[in-house]
Order: structure tokens, then C-alpha cells, then sequence
């Protein structure tokens, strides 16, 4: 089996040198060369045929964004963005997802020869993942973990498995998404075709603390509904989305006819924090069958046991299909254990949430 062939952009060069010893310690990866500019990077990708790109968000001479669009209109190749972990770094990666991109790494802000190194499974892992991923065609309207081994807990580290709740036929409606790699824009694709009166929706996306603020006021401007970073305590009501802060778990909690947000500090959960397992078996608990559970692209298996919970709790639930994910991992692990029997095209995501939800309100 051939290498993975990986170009290393970067206009620093230690930055340069580090992901070059992290990713040639896989022995499945061989880094073929590296560039300090796009410049330098797009003859390199001419003469080396590289499988995956690593690209720094900022970059002399040409920006790493223009770069991008660039190269995802005339040779479209998986990329994985370096950024700096600011709300500055957080706009222009989240530009960089828009544009193709399959995924990103933080680059740490200090302390750069030794922190960078505690990145290196986490880079290693997106790189091969990448070098798997559906790569998308550019729209031209849009042309313009730690080196040591961290435990892989299940969501009973955060909160207990118990039976669900009695519903009543007051209770209002929950959807709850979960995803991963390639996420950002498939939840964008969701909320967009969501009517302004939807059900109250959670959202668990894999995602570092800087960036959730940024990506919810994203999606704020793009959707009819009201979207909002969770903060704990808040009400989840109709016609508004709640996306979990980077680092906490976000848990759905009854009080009494309504639901809240719970913000959790728990331990990580299948390696993540926010994990969407944690989210699920919450409204499995608390929602039960007034709830619709969706998986879209990711990385892994985070949330298929979750959804296979709010299916036996009696909530319907489906799954991105496998031609439209960017990584067929996390729905491909739900609809492989049997959270569900819906695999569905992103496209006709956000038509099905809306009848499922309808169909909930004929069985009260």
C-alpha cells in the first residue's frame, strides 16, 4: 500500500520542521516536500503530486484563503489548515471550511517547539483521514489531542444511563444534530433549508473553544432561526439553535415543561469535548420520543450509541449518507449498529427533520 504524500505549507520555518518529523514518524505517511508561500507551494504541487496539503491560514505574498480558492478551483486536492487558535484565526479557518477544506489544526500560540508536538496524533489522524475524504467542488459564487495516548471514555463518565422520561403532550419538540469533519458546512446546508418556526435545535459539532462563538454567529446570519453559543441555564425554545461551547458538553435538561441547557466540564468522551454522545443521551433521558437525532459527517464514532439511544427512548433518527458525507465515519458507525434506518442526502436533511417533527405531533 502506497504512502500518504503530504506537502507542508508553511511560512514558518520551524513550524515547517516540526510537521515534518510529526507526520514522517507514521509510517504511512511520507512528507514529499514543503513550501513557505503559495508561490513555492503551487509549482511543488505541480512536480510532486502531493495527496494532501497542509496550509497555513496566513501566509506572505498570496493569503492562505485566496490560495485556496485557488487551488480548490483548479486542482482540487484534500487540505488540511493550520490556525492560530484567536477569533481572528477562528473567521478565516471557518472561510477556509467554506471554500473545501476538510479540516483543521490549532497551532498553538506559545511555547511553539514543544506544545506543537503534543498535537502530533491529532495531526497524523486528520491527515490520513483527509487523504480518504471527498474532496468538494468549489462553488465560484464563493471564490472571493495529545502525543499520549488520552482514554477513550463513553458518555457514562458524564452522565449516568437511566431510563427515560414520561412525555407529556405539552412537551415541546427537540432536534438534535451531532457531527465532526466536514460538519461546519453540512450543518450550515441544514440550518438554511430549516423554517423559522422549527423545533428547538441542539448542536453538537466538534470544535476548539475559540471557534463555536464565531461559527454560531455564522450560522446566526445564514439560518431563519436564532442561533446562539449554549450558554448554561438558557431555555431551549422553538426557533432557536444552541450550539455547544468548544471544551464543554452540552447536556438537555428538563425542568418541568421546558428544557435548558446544561454546560458540562466533564472529561472528554470518545476523545472529544463537546461530544455529541453526551448530547444524545441527554435528550434520550429528557426528550425521549418527542425527539429527532442527526448524525452528519464526522470522523469516528462519536454519537451512534447516543442516537441508537433516542431511537430505543422512541425518538426518530437518521443519518447523512455515505456519497454526501465528507467523511462517512460517525453516520456510517450509527447506521452500521442500527441507531437508524434513514440514510439521506444532505440535500433532503433539513425536509426530513421537518416531517419527522410533524409525524411526532400525530402520535401524541
Amino acid at each position: 500500500m502506497s504512502k500518504i504524500k503530504v506537502l507542508i505549507v508553511d511560512d514558518s520555518s520551524l513550524v515547517r520542521k516540526m510537521l515534518t518529523e510529526i507526520l514522517s514518524s507514521d509510517r504511512d505517511i511520507e512528507v514529499v516536500g514543503s513550501a513557505a508561500d503559495p508561490y513555492m507551494a503551487r509549482e511543488k504541487i505541480k512536480t510532486l503530486n502531493p495527496d494532501v496539503l497542509t496550509l497555513d491560514v496566513e501566509m506572505p505574498r498570496m493569503d492562505g484563503l485566496t490560495f485556496l480558492s485557488n487551488l480548490m478551483r483548479l486542482r482540487p486536492m484534500p487540505v488540511v489548515m493550520v490556525s492560530s487558535l484567536t477569533e481572528k484565526g477562528a473567521d478565516v479557518t471557518l472561510d477556509a471550511l467554506d471554500l473545501g477544506a476538510i479540516d483543521f489544526v490549532s497551532k498553538p500560540k506559545v511555547d511553539l517547539a514543544h506544545t506543537l508536538q503534543n498535537y502530533a496524533d491529532e495531526i497524523i489522524e486528520k491527515v490520513k483521514t483527509a487523504s480518504k475524504a471527498k474532496v468538494r467542488a468549489i462553488d465560484p459564487a464563493k471564490i472571493k489531542e495529545s502525543i499520549q495516548t488520552v482514554p477513550k471514555y463513553s458518555a457514562d463518565a458524564v452522565l449516568e444511563k437511566k431510563g427515560t422520561i414520561r412525555n407529556f403532550k405539552t412537551t415541546d419538540k427537540i432536534i438534535a444534530i451531532g457531527a465532526s469533519t466536514g460538519g461546519t458546512e453540512a450543518i450550515k446546508e441544514v440550518l438554511m433549508a430549516l423554517p423559522a418556526d422549527s423545533p428547538g435545535t441542539v448542536i453538537t459539532q466538534h470544535i476548539p473553544e475559540a471557534f463555536s462563538g464565531p461559527f454560531a454567529s455564522r450560522m446566526d446570519r445564514c439560518s431563519a432561526m436564532t442561533v446562539y453559543e449554549a450558554k448554561d441555564g438558557q431555555q431551549i425554545v422553538p426557533g432557536h439553535v444552541y450550539i455547544a461551547p468548544g471544551d464543554k458538553h452540552l447536556i438537555v435538561e428538563r425542568s418541568g415543561a421546558r428544557y435548558v441547557c446544561k454546560l458540562s466540564d466533564g472529561p472528554p468522551v470518545n476523545r472529544h469535548r463537546p461530544a455529541v454522545d453526551v448530547m444524545f443521551r441527554s435528550v434520550a433521558q429528557n426528550v425521549g420520543k418527542n425527539a429527532v437525532g442527526v448524525v452528519l459527517t464526522g470522523m469516528g464514532d462519536d454519537g451512534a450509541r447516543g442516537l441508537k439511544e433516542i431511537k430505543e427512548a422512541g425518538g426518530p433518527t437518521l443519518v447523512q449518507d455515505e456519497k454526501t458525507s465528507v467523511v462517512w465515519g460517525m453516520p456510517g458507525e450509527a447506521y452500521k449498529i442500527g441507531a437508524t434506518d434513514i440514510a439521506l442526502p444532505l440535500d433532503k436533511i433539513a425536509s426530513k427533520i421537518i416531517s419527522l417533527s410533524k409525524e411526532i405531533d400525530k402520535k401524541k
